[in-house]
Protein backbone atom coordinates (compact mmCIF):
# COMPACT_ATOMS: atom_id res chain seq x y z
CA UNK A 1 0.00 0.00 0.00
CA UNK A 2 1.18 3.51 -0.95
CA UNK A 3 0.39 5.96 1.50
CA UNK A 4 -0.37 9.99 1.37
CA UNK A 5 1.26 11.56 3.53
CA UNK A 6 0.70 15.71 4.40
CA UNK A 7 0.91 17.98 7.58
CA UNK A 8 -2.57 17.30 9.53
CA UNK A 9 -4.21 19.52 12.68
CA UNK A 10 -4.15 18.69 16.58
CA UNK A 11 -7.32 18.19 16.50
CA UNK A 12 -6.60 15.34 13.71
CA UNK A 13 -3.98 13.73 15.67
CA UNK A 14 -5.93 13.59 18.24
CA UNK A 15 -8.55 11.76 17.00
CA UNK A 16 -6.25 9.19 15.77
CA UNK A 17 -4.72 8.96 18.98
CA UNK A 18 -8.44 8.36 20.34
CA UNK A 19 -8.64 5.54 18.46
CA UNK A 20 -5.59 3.65 19.16
CA UNK A 21 -5.04 2.02 22.57
CA UNK A 22 -1.31 2.56 23.25
CA UNK A 23 0.38 5.39 21.56
CA UNK A 24 3.27 6.85 23.44
CA UNK A 25 3.02 10.29 25.36
CA UNK A 26 5.87 11.67 22.89
CA UNK A 27 3.52 10.78 19.96
CA UNK A 28 0.84 13.51 20.94
CA UNK A 29 0.69 17.06 19.64
CA UNK A 30 1.67 18.10 23.37
CA UNK A 31 4.73 16.91 23.56
CA UNK A 32 5.93 19.33 21.26
CA UNK A 33 4.97 22.39 23.36
CA UNK A 34 7.23 20.80 26.25
CA UNK A 35 10.35 21.36 23.56
CA UNK A 36 10.23 24.96 22.25
CA UNK A 37 13.79 24.27 21.05
CA UNK A 38 12.30 21.98 18.62
CA UNK A 39 9.80 22.71 15.55
CA UNK A 40 6.53 20.33 16.08
CA UNK A 41 4.57 19.14 13.36
CA UNK A 42 1.80 16.53 12.96
CA UNK A 43 1.79 14.27 9.81
CA UNK A 44 -0.33 12.11 8.71
CA UNK A 45 -0.61 9.04 6.46
CA UNK A 46 -3.95 8.83 4.23
CA UNK A 47 -4.70 5.66 2.17
CA UNK A 48 -6.62 5.37 -0.79
CA UNK A 49 -10.08 6.30 0.65
CA UNK A 50 -8.39 9.06 1.73
CA UNK A 51 -9.24 7.58 5.23
CA UNK A 52 -6.11 8.71 8.21
CA UNK A 53 -5.10 5.69 9.08
CA UNK A 54 -1.18 6.54 10.14
CA UNK A 55 -0.21 9.23 12.50
CA UNK A 56 3.55 10.98 13.50
CA UNK A 57 5.02 14.13 16.15
CA UNK A 58 7.78 15.01 14.05
CA UNK A 59 10.42 17.19 16.12
CA UNK A 60 12.74 19.46 13.73
CA UNK A 61 15.95 20.86 15.37
CA UNK A 62 17.49 23.57 13.16
CA UNK A 63 21.24 23.61 12.87
CA UNK A 64 22.64 26.87 13.96
CA UNK A 65 23.52 29.37 10.61
CA UNK A 66 21.76 26.55 8.19
CA UNK A 67 18.77 25.87 6.71
CA UNK A 68 18.84 22.07 7.32
CA UNK A 69 17.23 20.12 10.67
CA UNK A 70 17.32 17.10 12.77
CA UNK A 71 14.03 15.49 12.15
CA UNK A 72 13.18 13.26 15.48
CA UNK A 73 10.17 10.89 15.92
CA UNK A 74 10.26 9.56 19.76
CA UNK A 75 9.04 6.33 20.03
CA UNK A 76 7.08 6.86 16.75
CA UNK A 77 5.78 7.16 14.23
CA UNK A 78 2.39 5.15 14.76
CA UNK A 79 2.02 3.27 11.27
CA UNK A 80 1.51 -0.09 10.66
CA UNK A 81 4.92 -1.77 11.33
CA UNK A 82 3.79 -5.15 10.51
CA UNK A 83 2.67 -3.87 7.19
CA UNK A 84 4.37 -5.65 3.80
CA UNK A 85 4.79 -3.16 2.14
CA UNK A 86 6.62 -1.08 5.39
CA UNK A 87 8.15 1.14 2.50
CA UNK A 88 5.28 2.59 1.04
CA UNK A 89 5.08 3.92 4.64
CA UNK A 90 8.52 4.99 5.29
CA UNK A 91 9.36 6.52 1.81
CA UNK A 92 6.57 9.22 1.58
CA UNK A 93 7.42 10.91 5.15
CA UNK A 94 11.56 10.68 4.01
CA UNK A 95 10.87 12.21 0.86
CA UNK A 96 8.27 14.97 3.06
CA UNK A 97 10.98 15.79 5.60
CA UNK A 98 13.74 15.99 3.28
CA UNK A 99 11.65 19.09 1.60
CA UNK A 100 11.19 20.58 5.07
CA UNK A 101 15.10 21.03 5.06
CA UNK A 102 15.80 17.83 7.04
CA UNK A 103 18.87 16.40 6.69
CA UNK A 104 18.94 13.50 8.88
CA UNK A 105 16.08 11.24 10.36
CA UNK A 106 15.11 9.98 13.67
CA UNK A 107 12.84 7.40 14.86
CA UNK A 108 12.04 4.86 17.69
CA UNK A 109 9.79 2.37 16.37
CA UNK A 110 7.25 1.19 18.93
CA UNK A 111 7.83 -2.46 17.70
CA UNK A 112 8.58 -5.05 20.98
CA UNK A 113 11.45 -7.63 20.42
CA UNK A 114 11.79 -9.80 23.53
CA UNK A 115 10.25 -9.72 26.82
CA UNK A 116 11.85 -11.47 30.33
CA UNK A 117 9.58 -12.54 33.00
CA UNK A 118 10.05 -10.81 36.86
CA UNK A 119 10.98 -14.69 37.32
CA UNK A 120 13.46 -14.80 34.27
CA UNK A 121 14.91 -11.52 35.29
CA UNK A 122 15.70 -12.70 38.75
CA UNK A 123 17.48 -15.66 37.20
CA UNK A 124 19.59 -14.09 35.07
CA UNK A 125 20.83 -11.68 38.19
CA UNK A 126 21.99 -14.73 39.82
CA UNK A 127 23.40 -16.64 37.08
CA UNK A 128 27.29 -15.61 36.95
CA UNK A 129 27.47 -16.28 33.38
CA UNK A 130 25.28 -13.99 32.52
CA UNK A 131 26.78 -10.23 32.08
CA UNK A 132 22.73 -9.11 30.04
CA UNK A 133 19.43 -9.54 29.63
CA UNK A 134 20.55 -10.90 26.13
CA UNK A 135 22.84 -13.44 27.42
CA UNK A 136 19.76 -15.45 29.05
CA UNK A 137 16.61 -17.09 27.11
CA UNK A 138 14.01 -14.47 26.75
CA UNK A 139 10.55 -15.80 28.21
CA UNK A 140 8.54 -14.20 25.06
CA UNK A 141 10.30 -13.78 21.00
CA UNK A 142 8.61 -11.48 19.00
CA UNK A 143 8.93 -13.34 15.62
CA UNK A 144 7.98 -10.34 13.51
CA UNK A 145 10.13 -8.25 14.92
CA UNK A 146 13.65 -9.34 13.50
CA UNK A 147 12.15 -9.08 10.03
CA UNK A 148 11.17 -5.30 10.47
CA UNK A 149 14.49 -4.91 11.86
CA UNK A 150 15.72 -6.68 8.22
CA UNK A 151 13.38 -4.59 5.92
CA UNK A 152 14.34 -1.58 7.55
CA UNK A 153 17.84 -2.04 6.85
CA UNK A 154 17.57 -2.80 3.17
CA UNK A 155 15.94 0.58 3.05
CA UNK A 156 18.76 2.48 4.56
CA UNK A 157 18.23 2.93 7.54
CA UNK A 158 20.71 2.25 10.35
CA UNK A 159 20.36 1.26 14.04
CA UNK A 160 21.48 4.26 15.99
CA UNK A 161 24.43 4.49 17.95
CA UNK A 162 22.61 4.28 22.22
CA UNK A 163 25.42 6.50 22.84
CA UNK A 164 24.45 6.03 26.76
CA UNK A 165 25.44 2.91 28.93
CA UNK A 166 23.90 -0.26 30.55
CA UNK A 167 20.62 0.26 28.16
CA UNK A 168 20.28 3.54 28.22
CA UNK A 169 20.31 5.33 24.76
CA UNK A 170 20.92 8.66 24.12
CA UNK A 171 17.58 9.10 22.95
CA UNK A 172 14.37 7.00 24.60
CA UNK A 173 15.27 3.72 26.24
CA UNK A 174 15.16 0.54 24.50
CA UNK A 175 14.80 -1.48 27.66
CA UNK A 176 11.86 -0.85 29.79
CA UNK A 177 9.54 -2.26 32.77
CA UNK A 178 6.07 -2.68 32.24
CA UNK A 179 3.17 -4.38 34.94
CA UNK A 180 0.01 -6.05 33.10
CA UNK A 181 -2.87 -4.43 34.67
CA UNK A 182 -5.39 -5.97 31.66
CA UNK A 183 -7.38 -8.22 32.98
CA UNK A 184 -6.36 -8.17 36.68
CA UNK A 185 -7.81 -7.56 39.97
CA UNK A 186 -5.72 -4.90 42.47
CA UNK A 187 -5.20 -8.31 44.80
CA UNK A 188 -3.97 -9.73 41.79
CA UNK A 189 -1.13 -7.17 41.09
CA UNK A 190 -0.34 -6.84 44.40
CA UNK A 191 -0.04 -10.70 44.65
CA UNK A 192 2.17 -10.45 41.96
CA UNK A 193 4.90 -7.90 43.65
CA UNK A 194 7.94 -9.99 45.68
CA UNK A 195 8.15 -10.11 49.13
CA UNK A 196 10.48 -6.93 49.62
CA UNK A 197 7.38 -5.11 48.35
CA UNK A 198 4.58 -6.63 49.87
CA UNK A 199 6.34 -5.95 52.98
CA UNK A 200 7.50 -2.20 51.77
CA UNK A 201 3.85 -1.41 51.08
CA UNK A 202 2.47 -2.31 54.75
CA UNK A 203 5.88 -0.83 56.59
CA UNK A 204 4.49 2.44 55.12
CA UNK A 205 1.14 2.13 56.02
CA UNK A 206 1.96 1.03 59.31
CA UNK A 207 4.34 4.07 59.43
CA UNK A 208 1.33 6.39 58.29
CA UNK A 209 3.06 8.03 54.97
CA UNK A 210 0.31 9.44 52.79
CA UNK A 211 0.51 9.36 49.45
CA UNK A 212 -1.65 12.55 47.77
CA UNK A 213 -2.17 13.75 44.35
CA UNK A 214 -0.76 17.18 44.32
CA UNK A 215 -0.86 19.99 41.26
CA UNK A 216 0.45 22.94 39.03
CA UNK A 217 1.74 24.64 42.98
CA UNK A 218 3.33 21.59 44.19
CA UNK A 219 5.64 21.18 41.58
CA UNK A 220 8.97 22.69 43.20
CA UNK A 221 8.06 20.55 46.29
CA UNK A 222 8.70 17.79 43.91
CA UNK A 223 11.89 20.11 41.90
CA UNK A 224 13.56 20.19 45.65
CA UNK A 225 13.26 16.62 45.66
CA UNK A 226 14.44 15.94 42.12
CA UNK A 227 17.40 18.23 42.53
CA UNK A 228 18.47 16.30 45.69
CA UNK A 229 17.99 12.77 43.62
CA UNK A 230 19.88 14.15 40.91
CA UNK A 231 22.83 14.84 43.14
CA UNK A 232 22.59 11.44 44.57
CA UNK A 233 22.59 9.10 41.64
CA UNK A 234 24.67 11.57 39.52
CA UNK A 235 22.83 13.12 36.45
CA UNK A 236 21.71 16.53 35.49
CA UNK A 237 18.65 17.49 36.51
CA UNK A 238 16.43 19.52 34.17
CA UNK A 239 14.67 22.82 35.31
CA UNK A 240 11.73 23.65 37.43
CA UNK A 241 10.25 25.55 34.41
CA UNK A 242 10.49 22.20 31.78
CA UNK A 243 8.31 20.26 34.67
CA UNK A 244 5.91 23.49 34.90
CA UNK A 245 5.99 23.87 31.16
CA UNK A 246 5.16 19.85 30.68
CA UNK A 247 2.36 19.91 33.48
CA UNK A 248 0.58 23.40 31.41
CA UNK A 249 1.03 21.78 27.80
CA UNK A 250 -0.04 18.27 28.93
CA UNK A 251 -2.87 19.29 31.31
CA UNK A 252 -4.61 21.57 28.91
CA UNK A 253 -4.87 18.87 25.94
CA UNK A 254 -6.26 16.55 28.64
CA UNK A 255 -6.50 16.88 32.41
CA UNK A 256 -5.31 13.43 33.02
CA UNK A 257 -2.80 13.09 30.70
CA UNK A 258 -0.24 14.25 33.88
CA UNK A 259 -0.64 13.87 37.35
CA UNK A 260 1.92 14.37 39.99
CA UNK A 261 1.96 12.63 43.34
CA UNK A 262 3.68 13.46 46.37
CA UNK A 263 3.88 10.93 49.48
CA UNK A 264 4.23 12.69 52.97
CA UNK A 265 5.59 11.73 56.28
CA UNK A 266 5.11 13.91 59.76
CA UNK A 267 4.79 16.96 57.24
CA UNK A 268 7.14 16.22 55.05
CA UNK A 269 7.24 15.01 51.28
CA UNK A 270 9.64 12.23 50.82
CA UNK A 271 8.80 11.09 47.55
CA UNK A 272 7.19 12.44 44.78
CA UNK A 273 6.42 11.55 40.71
CA UNK A 274 4.85 12.11 37.65
CA UNK A 275 2.79 10.12 36.23
CA UNK A 276 1.64 10.48 32.02
CA UNK A 277 -1.70 8.50 30.49
CA UNK A 278 -2.07 8.10 27.03
CA UNK A 279 -4.94 5.74 26.20
CA UNK A 280 -4.79 2.49 28.10
CA UNK A 281 -1.52 2.85 28.55
CA UNK A 282 -0.08 4.41 31.64
CA UNK A 283 3.79 5.89 32.64
CA UNK A 284 6.08 6.73 35.57
CA UNK A 285 7.91 9.34 34.19
CA UNK A 286 10.05 11.33 36.49
CA UNK A 287 10.40 10.06 40.44
CA UNK A 288 12.25 11.91 43.25
CA UNK A 289 13.02 10.68 46.72
CA UNK A 290 15.25 12.13 49.67
CA UNK A 291 17.92 10.22 51.69
CA UNK A 292 15.83 10.95 54.85
CA UNK A 293 13.61 8.49 56.61
CA UNK A 294 13.70 5.72 53.90
CA UNK A 295 12.65 3.80 56.56
CA UNK A 296 9.15 3.87 56.43
CA UNK A 297 9.21 3.00 52.28
CA UNK A 298 8.00 6.22 50.87
CA UNK A 299 8.84 4.81 47.14
CA UNK A 300 6.57 1.96 47.60
CA UNK A 301 3.75 3.42 48.95
CA UNK A 302 4.18 6.08 46.26
CA UNK A 303 4.35 3.19 43.45
CA UNK A 304 1.51 1.37 44.48
CA UNK A 305 -1.35 4.57 44.75
CA UNK A 306 0.11 5.64 41.45
CA UNK A 307 -0.63 1.74 39.74
CA UNK A 308 -4.54 1.86 41.47
CA UNK A 309 -5.05 4.98 40.19
CA UNK A 310 -4.34 4.05 36.88
CA UNK A 311 -5.94 0.55 37.28
CA UNK A 312 -8.99 2.66 37.94
CA UNK A 313 -8.31 4.65 34.89
CA UNK A 314 -8.53 1.16 32.71
CA UNK A 315 -4.75 1.30 31.98
CA UNK A 316 -3.72 -2.13 30.65
CA UNK A 317 -0.14 -1.66 31.58
CA UNK A 318 1.66 0.50 33.99
CA UNK A 319 5.14 1.55 32.41
CA UNK A 320 7.81 1.79 35.12
CA UNK A 321 10.13 3.29 31.59
CA UNK A 322 13.77 2.22 31.33
CA UNK A 323 15.83 -0.25 32.86
CA UNK A 324 19.19 -1.47 32.34
CA UNK A 325 20.16 -4.37 30.42
CA UNK A 326 23.28 -5.71 32.42
CA UNK A 327 22.35 -7.90 35.46
CA UNK A 328 25.85 -8.15 37.16
CA UNK A 329 25.86 -7.30 41.00
CA UNK A 330 28.61 -4.16 40.99
CA UNK A 331 26.58 -2.57 38.89
CA UNK A 332 25.65 0.65 40.11
CA UNK A 333 21.64 0.45 37.71
CA UNK A 334 21.01 -2.93 39.21
CA UNK A 335 19.07 -1.76 42.14
CA UNK A 336 16.49 0.39 40.01
CA UNK A 337 16.35 -2.93 37.96
CA UNK A 338 15.27 -4.60 40.84
CA UNK A 339 13.00 -2.41 42.61
CA UNK A 340 11.35 -1.88 39.05
CA UNK A 341 11.11 -5.77 38.23
CA UNK A 342 9.90 -6.41 41.90
CA UNK A 343 6.60 -4.98 41.34
CA UNK A 344 5.78 -8.00 39.12
CA UNK A 345 7.14 -6.13 36.05
CA UNK A 346 8.60 -7.85 32.76
CA UNK A 347 11.48 -6.22 30.93
CA UNK A 348 10.83 -5.74 27.82
CA UNK A 349 13.26 -4.63 24.85
CA UNK A 350 12.17 -2.86 21.94
CA UNK A 351 13.78 -2.52 18.56
CA UNK A 352 16.13 0.53 19.14
CA UNK A 353 16.05 3.60 17.67
CA UNK A 354 17.07 4.32 13.61
CA UNK A 355 18.43 6.87 11.90
CA UNK A 356 18.30 7.78 7.74
CA UNK A 357 20.89 10.49 6.74
CA UNK A 358 19.08 12.38 3.91
CA UNK A 359 22.49 14.46 3.46
CA UNK A 360 25.29 11.83 4.66
CA UNK A 361 28.17 14.18 5.14
CA UNK A 362 26.08 16.46 6.82
CA UNK A 363 24.92 13.49 8.99
CA UNK A 364 28.26 11.89 9.64
CA UNK A 365 29.33 16.03 10.18
CA UNK A 366 26.74 16.75 13.15
CA UNK A 367 27.23 12.70 13.89
CA UNK A 368 31.06 13.26 14.96
CA UNK A 369 30.43 16.71 16.68
CA UNK A 370 27.95 14.91 19.28
CA UNK A 371 29.93 12.09 19.89
CA UNK A 372 32.86 14.72 20.79
CA UNK A 373 30.61 16.72 23.27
Amino acid sequence: MSCRLEAITREEHLRFVATRPSVSHMQVPSWGDVKPDWQAESLGWFDQDDRLVGAGLVLLRPLPRLKRALAYLPEGPVIDWDAADLEGWLRPMLAYLKRRGAFSVRMGPPVVTRRWSAEAVKAAISDPGARRLGDVRATTQEPGAAEIAGRLRRMGWQQADAGGEDGFAAGQPRYVCQVTLAGRSLEQIEGGFNQQWRRNIKKAEKAGVKVVQGGYEDLPDFHRLYVETAERDRFVPRPLPYFQRMWTALTAEDPDRMRLYLAHHDGEVLAAATMLTVGEHVWYSYGASTSRRREVQPNNALQWRMMCDAHELGASVYDFRGITDTVQEDNHLLGLLRFKVGAGGEAVEYLGEWEYPLNKVLHKAVSLYLSRR
